[in-house]
């Protein structure tokens, strides 16, 4: 198993920026792909942006230009810097891991992120 520990939500004005970290742990393989999903109220969970070690990077329309996925491999993190946030940004934002190898796939816990206008 994986373990998906996530932190760095809030409450952010419009405009503003915030720093989401996802740090893995437990039998985790190479290659993967680490991600960031988000989920609204009433919406279903969408992908925001997504790292993988054989896929490249890739990022939603929505939110290209303004998030940027990176990870540290040492620190088994992954991290999602959102700069010029937007109202329509607020949701549940969750870590993904997936690993085709060892055939886990983990989900963190979530973290709020709130953009007020």
């Amino acid at each position: 198993q994986v373990q998906l520990v996530e932190s760095g939500g809030g409450l952010v004005q419009a405009g503003g920026s915030l720093r989401l970290s996802c740090a893995a742990s437990g039998n985790i393989f190479s290659p993967n792909t680490m991600a960031w999903y988000r989920q609204a109220p009433g919406n279903q969970r969408e992908l925001v942006a997504r790292m993988s070690t054989t896929l490249g990077t890739y990022y939603s329309d929505s939110v290209k230009g303004r998030f940027t996925i990176s990870r540290d491999n040492t620190r088994n993190t992954v991290y999602l810097q959102m700069n010029a946030l937007k109202p329509e940004d607020t949701a549940v934002y969750y870590c993904r891991y997936e690993s085709p190898f060892s055939g886990i796939n983990s989900w963190g816990q979530g973290t709020q992120v709130t953009v007020s206008s």
